[in-house]
Formats: C-alpha cells, structure tokens, sequence
C-alpha cells in the first residue's frame, strides 16, 4: 500500500525540533528516541489516518506513548497535514490558525 503525501506544518516542525533539542540536552538518547517515537507517529499517520479519533475543528490526534505530545493533523485531498506537536500541557487549540 503506498501511503499519502504528508505535508506538515512549518509551525509544527518547529515544535517538533524544540522538543527533540529539549530532551537531547537532558540525555541525548532521548532526543533520539523522541524524533524515533514520532517519525513512527508520522508514518502510522500516513498509513492509516482515520484510525485516530477525532479532535478538534475536524483534526484527529495521534498521542505519542513515552513523551507527553499530541500530534494533530487533518485529512486532506492530496494526504495528511500535520498541524501541531503540541505538548498535552500547553493550551488545548493553540495551533486553530494554522487550519
């Protein structure tokens, strides 16, 4: 099965490599199994993106299992849009404007 285009959002990138950066200052290890963790996420995504539930303005979230992120992402007619990865503490919907 070839999975869809996945497109993610500069904003969201951002997010994700101050996270990775945050925790490899803590172990680098664990820098590397954040960005491991959510290559997984992504590609899980790309493969099957109504398997999640639905969340917020008609995105789904991807809960990541060791860290404290959400991936938030949509469907779209050419793949997938990830919005956000978003720390579960930061404000629920901080990323709307990026729909």
């Amino acid at each position: 099965m070839t999975s869809p285009n996945v497109e993610i959002h500069p904003a969201a990138v951002h997010e994700a490599t101050q996270a990775r950066e945050w925790y490899s200052d803590k172990d680098n290890s664990l820098g590397v199994a954040f960005a491991d963790e959510l290559d997984r996420a992504v590609d899980r995504i790309a493969n099957a993106p109504e398997r999640w539930p639905l969340y917020l303005q008609n995105t789904r979230c991807f809960v990541l299992q060791r860290f404290p992120y959400l991936v938030v992402y949509r469907e779209s007619a050419t793949g997938v849009q990830i919005l956000a990865v978003a720390h579960v503490r930061r404000r629920p919907g901080y990323w709307k404007s990026r729909t």
